[in-house]
């Protein structure tokens, strides 16, 4: 089966992962990073657009919707990866219908978040 996602809910559903499980990667040894100047761009979009409740979350989509990268560096292994928009769009709906499902019916969990991250980072689950 496939499922066929708007690129509007693809980034629905990442945005969310980073809020719930961006953390959680950290235990893996990934850190995100990005460029200074793309992420001093990205907050006057952000915060533009939703003023004082602008999180570090929307900064980082106001990044990617941009059109720039951001990137998951692996410090314990060779795990490096270039996330853009374009790359949401592609690999959220490969996340397992099951996954994308717990945070459509608000049952999801730093879990849901963790495989719908590793998913369009790596294009699998790795880690966990």
């Amino acid at each position: 089966m496939k499922l066929i996602l708007t690129e509007k809910e693809c980034e629905t559903f990442f945005y969310n992962a980073l809020c719930n499980g961006l953390s959680y990667l950290e235990g893996y040894g990934l850190e995100l990073k990005y460029e200074g100047k793309d992420y001093a761009v990205a907050q006057g979009l952000a915060y533009a657009k939703k003023g004082d409740n602008a999180c570090f979350e929307d900064v980082i989509m106001a990044i990617l919707r941009d059109g720039k990268d951001i990137r998951f560096v692996d410090h314990e292994g060779d795990y490096n990866e270039y996330v853009t928009l374009k790359r949401i769009h592609h690999k959220v709906p490969k996340v397992e219908m099951a996954t994308l499902m717990e945070m459509v019916n608000e049952q999801d969990d730093a879990l849901t978040a963790d495989v719908i991250l590793q998913t369009v980072i790596f294009g699998e689950v790795i880690f966990g």
